[in-house]
């Protein structure tokens, strides 16, 4: 499908505008295969004289994509890293003014889901392959999509386990999320963990017989209210973050079968969103250390009583110095210097923790990202599609 922008709208390329809007009329929600759009991704860079390499996830129902673009003596080490996401997050029980898998252009934006995070940036970047393939670089230009980034990151892991363990090294990379074209070098870490406690299940006249899975679980939700409220009011603070301090939050309590039974299951979701100031692991042993002084208190009550502890997921935060020299780069490009950092998690942690440093910088408003009628402005396309174009200039010989 393709869609025509009319000439009183930002000038955004026809073949980027192409290329997003294919992108997005592929439901490539989290729950489900990937595997289209990389498929079609891959495509046209083999179109263009490169190998993709494809990293699939266990049963192989989804798959990474890098690409490498090596400079003209051949090497493949060093450069660029151009970083997006390929899923996106569920419009189940939203109200949207159009069909959303099948964008449009309405004064002067492009909605669509994925439209905003993170399809635009993906499709700004995949319009210039061809270019890109031309170009004679100096330095290679690496493409990285990843899958599950919206239900904890998931795909990137070995997404950059793969870079590093073929040594790319790559000396900088841009994760094309939504900032306004801000450079952002820092946003918290996101830890998401499921408890599932094991109660025994009695008739609710004979509560002594029973171990009460809901209670026991409320306890702990008490317990992770309380460490939320101690890093509100004791800190440590970075002022850079609009929440200048970390978040703790239980977010999915499911328990119980009916009302005169005592529970015997019950399942809770936490997360919790460290600054850089917070070692998460620490944090995450804490709340382990209480979780065992709960699970002692349910076996006391009962020997088949207990709690499992899942790590859902886990990203770092990315703490990247001002003087970096992506920082610089990312703002001679045509990024907007800023001195906020975000709260909301990104792969970009992941790339810094496997030595590439890293930026978020990319088009769209992050408040339109999940939302009913997402959309990205057809002006912060056009000032990514110049952006990425400065891009292929820097390392273009």
């Amino acid at each position: 499908m393709d869609l025509d922008v009319e000439a009183t709208e930002p000038a955004v390329s026809k073949e980027t505008m192409a290329w997003i809007t294919r992108l997005i009329g592929l439901d490539t929600t989290s729950r489900d295969t990937n595997l289209p759009l990389i498929d079609l991704v891959a495509a046209e860079v083999r179109r263009h004289g490169v190998e993709p390499v494809l990293v699939p996830n266990a049963d192989g129902s989804k798959a990474n994509l890098i690409a490498t673009f090596p400079a003209t003596d051949g090497s493949v080490h060093g450069g660029i890293v151009l970083s997006g996401h390929t899923d996106v997050v569920p419009v189940d029980g939203q109200e949207w003014s159009s069909a959303p898998f099948t964008p449009e252009v309405r004064e002067g934006r492009l909605y669509g889901r994925g439209a905003c995070d993170m399809k635009g940036f993906v499709g700004a970047v995949v319009a210039r392959i061809g270019q890109i393939a031309a170009a004679d670089l100096r330095e290679p230009l690496h493409l990285a999509f990843s899958y599950d980034e919206e239900i904890g990151c998931l795909g990137a892991e070995d997404l950059v386990k793969d870079m590093v363990g073929r040594g790319l090294r790559p000396r900088a990379c841009i994760v094309g999320e939504p900032t306004g074209m801000r450079v952002i070098r820092g946003h918290k870490s996101i830890n998401l963990v499921r408890v599932d406690f094991r109660g025994v299940a009695a008739h609710s006249s004979l509560t002594p017989y029973g171990v009460n899975a809901i209670e026991h679980a409320a306890a702990f939700a008490r317990f992770v209210r309380s460490v939320a409220d101690e890093f509100r009011e004791q800190g440590p603070y970075d002022d850079a973050f609009d929440v200048p301090y970390t978040t703790c939050t239980v977010n999915l309590i499911e328990g119980g079968i009916a009302v005169n039974t005592i529970p015997a299951d019950c399942s809770l979701h936490f997360e919790f969103r460290s600054i850089g100031g917070v070692d998460s692991r620490a944090l995450l042993e804490r709340f382990r250390t209480e979780l065992a002084r709960i699970e002692g208190e349910m076996k006391a009550e009962h020997p088949q009583a207990g709690l499992d502890v899942t790590i859902v997921a886990a990203a770092p935060g990315l703490e990247t110095a001002a003087d970096a020299e992506v920082v610089r780069l990312a703002a001679a490009w045509g990024g907007e210097p800023s001195t906020e950092k975000v709260a909301y998690g990104t792969e970009a942690g992941l790339f810094d923790q496997g030595g590439i440093p890293t930026v978020v910088c990319g088009p769209g408003d992050i408040t339109q990202a999940h939302s009913a009628d997402e959309y990205v402005d057809l002006d912060q396309l056009a000032r990514c599609e110049a952006f990425l174009d400065r891009v292929i200039a820097h390392l273009t010989t």
